[in-house]
């Protein structure tokens, strides 16, 4: 591993820091838009009108697909493909490893005389049977029950990649569970459509359907191949286990939406070329706060394509990347004393009479609508926080949250003060029926003057992990190497479960005489009542908060064992029941393979860090501290005992000193090693998590301060594992 450290650093040529890949850019993006897609304009060309209407009732209404018409598709997907030089396909699933998967087959089929030919069926586009059991499954499937089937997903369309036609799919075991991340979501947005549509109608009965939406803002790091490739545990964990921060690293905060250095650019140039023709309508790049930090983000798409969109464009950057001379990390905080990267999610919900629920109207019959679903989100969030803060939990995220513009791991609602002003209003409102006075004030001056309010309601706080900015609500919370689905999954599940019990409390009001405007004022009221503990404003990172939170009932979940446990109450396993996302089965092995996880990211970690602790610090120190010797040797043979004294003082101490870290880092290696084994023996997925956060990650901290203070003695001897950041960050 030295060798190759060493021999990865002499390809770079420091002088020019390699040379610019540069990319030539046409001059309309949009004229690339969907090129390798098969989106609604092409199917519209090789469709039959029958074939198409058949998949748009499926996008749009979730009808079935007839086998003939699935005969059709399949020609027709073979014919456009070919045409762009196509020879295999896929189905393109994601399964619980948190990458995608796909396993190619080819279009070529021999037939008699020799001869052969391209062939492609509708039950090859419908469903392929990779093998299940080496993905996660925690317990659903043992290792000699392989079968699973992946099943073509018409709602998020087959796209190219290279000389591969993608099929997005489901993945489920032979038993009918799921094993990938597409299933639940799909099944939450079909919850939350209906929940959604019905409520609506108190509001227009013209919406027959209501579509989560989401843009996500995914931040990144990019890295130089070469010095990527002198640091084992930036290879092997995807952080720096060791190294001291740089001089220079965000402390003049001149990072922030600076200009955008040559050679990244054209890495994005290229990624938005291969963006747009994929589909994916990314609008936004810029630096982010940490040096080497960036960020992008697309327009709003319906949920299930932009979570297929952010995978699939998570594979595309590590790819393009790679061109680019550069290696792209996606872990949450790779770097220590810098900002870590998030995968923002912003949601909303839209009707297909093209509104959004979470935007004010120009009326206060609208503004009412807007209150509804506003108010039940919250409600939502504050019933099934710790659920929320489950689906964002994992060993890297846990080092994000809490610091550096990231949000804190307690759960809290921002809204702005002008809005919560709002909401203490309706809390006033009287019970059951309204006077004419109350009416009048209530449509006049406060409903009715939401949008007014919302001009200025435009700050927004970096330390909530829940805010509204305007239209749309941001969980800021995700961490970037995440799977989009899985938050979305469970906000979508839990606003579905809310609105349902809207209705239902709604309605019931209404037929104990009530007018619909006045039920929904009065069970709006009692959700604010019900909701006042959740809503934060101030600073999420200070000890009064932490303090409050914990007055308010709020759990304050800081570690991925914490939050999982909390994944396993009853009430939430049945939530997804009754919502029908998962089954309790499901939940369980989801949670055991989460749980497995992290303490296997914690083991490797471990192992990483002890084995470069002895491997290369210790040896490294050792080399340096027999330099040291030497020279104080010398001194004494050429200097008398009283000058010897004082003229290696310093060396003398730094020997000492060395021996000192050394002894501390050889003990700490010791207990690590000790703790890890303990821990690797808990049979107890939980207990195990929580051994391995309790007992193994706490000796990293002894190993780490040990080495540092060695690193900043022998710098050169452990170059580049010390001047790595600062190569980096001043390049």
């Amino acid at each position: 591993m030295s060798t190759l450290r060493f021999k990865a650093l002499e390809t770079l040529p420091f002088k020019d820091f390699r040379r610019d890949n540069s990319v030539e850019v046409p001059a309309k993006l949009s004229e690339l838009f969907c090129q390798n897609v098969f989106s609604e304009e092409t199917m519209r060309e090789y469709l039959t009108k029958e074939a198409f209407q058949s998949i748009m009732d499926a996008i749009k209404k979730g009808t079935k697909i007839q086998r003939h018409i699935a005969d059709q598709v399949a020609v027709a997907m073979k014919d456009w493909a070919m045409s762009k030089g196509v020879t295999h396909y896929t189905h393109w699933f994601q399964p619980l490893t948190g990458s995608t998967a796909e396993k190619h087959d080819s279009f070529f089929t021999p037939i008699e005389g020799g001869r052969a030919i391209e062939r492609f069926s509708g039950s090859m586009l419908i469903q392929q049977e990779p093998d299940a059991s080496s993905f996660p499954n925690g317990g659903i499937r043992n290792t000699f029950e392989a079968r699973g089937y992946t099943a073509w997903d018409p709602t998020s369309p087959a796209f190219i990649m290279g000389t591969t036609l993608c099929i997005p799919s489901i993945f489920i075991s032979y038993t009918g569970e799921t094993l990938d991340y597409k299933t639940p979501l799909l099944r939450a947005l079909n919850a939350v459509d209906e929940a959604a549509t019905n409520v609506m109608q108190y509001f227009d009965k013209n919406v027959t359907k209501v579509t989560p939406t989401l843009g996500w803002e995914q931040e990144y790091f990019l890295v130089d191949s070469a010095l990527y490739q002198s640091r084992p545990d930036l290879v092997l964990t995807g952080k720096t286990l060791l190294g001291h921060s740089p001089a220079k690293g965000q402390q003049l905060d001149d990072h922030y939406f600076g200009s955008i250095p040559t050679r990244v650019m054209n890495f994005m140039k290229e990624l938005e070329i291969e963006c747009m023709k994929l589909g994916i309508p990314v609008t936004t790049r810029h630096n982010e706060v940490a040096p080497n930090q960036f960020e992008l983000a697309p327009m709003f798409e319906e949920v299930n394509v932009a979570v297929d969109h952010n995978s699939l464009l998570m594979d595309l950057m590590a790819r393009i990347a790679h061109r680019h001379h550069f290696h792209i990390l996606f872990h949450e905080k790779p770097f220590a004393g810098v900002n870590g990267s998030g995968k923002h999610n912003n949601w909303s919900l839209a009707t297909d009479t093209g509104e959004n629920l979470l935007s004010p109207g120009k009326n206060p019959k609208k503004n009412l609508q807007f209150l509804t679903f506003f108010v039940n989100t919250i409600k939502a969030v504050h019933e099934y926080a710790d659920l929320l803060r489950a689906s964002i939990a994992s060993a890297s995220n846990d080092h994000r949250l809490g610091a550096n513009e990231a949000p804190p791991a307690i759960i809290s609602v921002f809204i702005g003060s002008q809005l919560f002003r709002v909401l203490e209003e309706l809390e006033k409102v009287t019970e059951g029926k309204l006077s004419p006075d109350e009416k009048t004030d209530l449509k006049l001056n406060v409903v009715g003057k939401i949008p007014e309010i919302l001009l200025d309601n435009t700050d927004r706080n970096r330390t909530s992990p829940f805010a509204f900015t305007g239209n749309k609500f941001e969980i800021r919370a995700v961490g970037s190497s995440a799977n989009c689905a899985e938050s979305m999954t469970v906000m979508n599940t839990i606003a579905a479960k809310q609105l349902n019990d809207f209705k239902k409390e709604v309605d019931t009001l209404i037929e104990s005489g009530l007018k619909k405007d006045e039920a929904i004022f009065n069970v709006l009221r009692e959700y604010i009542k019900q909701c006042k503990n959740i809503m934060f404003e101030g600073d999420g990172y200070s000890d009064d908060w932490a303090k409050e939170a914990k007055k308010r009932g709020l759990n304050n979940l800081k570690t991925t064992p914490e939050a999982l446990k909390q994944e396993m109450d009853k009430k939430f396993l049945d939530l997804y029941e009754e919502v029908g996302v998962f089954t309790h089965r499901e939940v369980e092995a989801r949670n055991e393979i989460k749980l497995e996880k992290y303490s296997t990211v914690i083991d490797i970690e471990a192992r990483v860090l002890s084995d470069i602790a002895r491997n290369h610090i210790i040896p490294s120190a050792l080399n340096y501290q027999n330099r040291l010797i030497e020279n104080v040797k010398g001194l004494k043979e050429i200097f008398g005992d009283k000058e010897f004294k004082t003229l290696a003082k310093e060396q003398m101490s730094l020997i000492a000193s060395i021996s000192e870290n050394v002894s501390k880092i050889k003990l700490g290696v010791e207990d690590l090693i000790k703790a890890r084994e303990a821990a690797k023996a808990v049979s107890d997925s939980q207990k195990q998590a929580e051994a391995y956060c309790n007992k193994v990650k706490p000796y990293f901290d002894v190993i780490r301060e040990a080495s540092d203070d060695l690193e900043m003695m022998v710098d050169d001897e452990l170059w580049p594992m010390t001047k790595y950041r600062e190569m980096l960050f001043t390049k």
